[in-house]
């Protein structure tokens, strides 16, 4: 079965009542967690940004709290969870301050990690990585935004 096009999705969703859009999102809801969190994020969230983003900032300091550091393997696998976990979190808002500000403080995080992420390459490339895709989202920011964010991305170099 090949599934629709976005714009045919748009189309039908157009023709539909209200009272048939309740019942797809609410259908879409059950089958997936992702689905159910994009909408929580919709419906609960989306008003207030920096809430979100103060929620999801816990949330990272939880995760990291709980990293078992008997060896850089298990490191590096919570470490790679951990970052598609606030990748998920920045797809749901689709904001750029929202995107970087999040990339900033996991770097933070990171940089701040015992055992120091210096001793392992693997963990070092994957900061520099994140490093490189946060100055990249600066870049097409406003010039006052790219002037705050950079002064927090010189405090992640020091």
């Amino acid at each position: 079965m090949q599934p629709a096009t976005l714009n045919q999705l748009k189309q039908e969703l157009a023709t539909r009542s209200s009272g048939d859009l309740l019942e797809i999102c609410l259908r879409l809801s059950k089958y997936k967690k992702d689905n159910k969190e994009l909408l929580n994020y919709l419906l609960f969230e989306s008003f207030d940004e920096s809430l979100y983003v103060a929620n999801i900032k816990a949330e990272i300091d939880g995760q990291f709290d709980q990293i078992n550091k008997t060896n850089y393997y298990y490191i590096r696998k919570s470490i790679r969870k951990i970052l598609i976990t606030t990748r998920k979190y920045i797809r749901y808002s689709q904001q750029k301050e929202t995107e970087i500000e999040l990339l900033i403080y996991f770097c933070n995080k990171l940089k701040s990690f015992s055992p120091p992420i210096h001793g392992n390459t693997q963990l070092k490339k994957l900061f520099d990585t994140q490093l490189g895709l946060i100055r990249k989202k600066v870049s097409t920011l406003h010039e006052d935004l790219q002037f705050d964010y950079g002064v927090e991305i010189n405090s992640l170099l020091s």
